[in-house]
């Protein structure tokens, strides 16, 4: 059997190593979480190779995943930046919305994003988030620099494809604990 020699997300999207992370805990038990398609309205269709040519989205969405982590609602968002600074015009404001909602019924929200320049991946809590997007909406930064953000929070693919999130997840709720 060949064997794929990769560095990081190289030839793979962020969402195809969650997706395929997601898998990988549901089969051990240890989360179920879902990807949300946007829902989209087919404009007009190439019906000899069966795929939408021109569409457009019916209505917001809302974050990229959703579902449970050994009873606790998780929700999250994946986003790639080629940069070191992080427009926030890349998360929507009902993104922010929804996720504080979903804060505030018990559940956790965060940001899974990938810096592709630097090959570096970053669990943001909601918390973190909701910092930047005030400070946006009070007159500051509309975006963040990647010098900004908490060591403690990057994650290392494992075996090359697995996204580790739910080692974030639980130091997430750990600190939640100790607030």
């Amino acid at each position: 059997m060949a064997t794929w020699n990769s560095r990081g997300l190289r030839g793979s999207t962020l969402e195809e190593l969650i997706n395929r992370t997601n898998e990988r805990y549901a089969e051990t038990g240890l989360a179920l979480i879902q990807k949300i398609p946007t829902p989209i309205t087919p404009v007009k269709i190439d019906k000899e190779h069966r795929h939408i040519t021109l569409a457009y989205f019916d209505k917001i969405s809302t974050v990229d995943y959703i579902g449970a982590v050994q009873g606790i609602p998780v929700c999250f968002d994946a986003k790639e930046c080629c940069a070191d600074t992080f427009p926030l015009q890349n998360i929507h404001e009902h993104q922010i919305d929804f996720m504080g909602r979903f804060e505030q019924q018990g559940g956790i929200s965060f940001l899974l994003i990938y810096f592709t320049a630097r090959d570096e991946l970053y669990y943001m809590t909601y918390a973190q988030i909701r910092k930047y997007w005030d400070r946006s909406v009070e007159g500051g930064r509309k975006s963040f620099r990647f010098d900004e953000l908490e060591p403690g929070w990057f994650l290392s693919l494992k075996n090359g494809y697995f996204v580790p999130y739910l080692e974030l997840l639980q130091k997430d709720l750990n600190r939640r604990d100790a607030q």
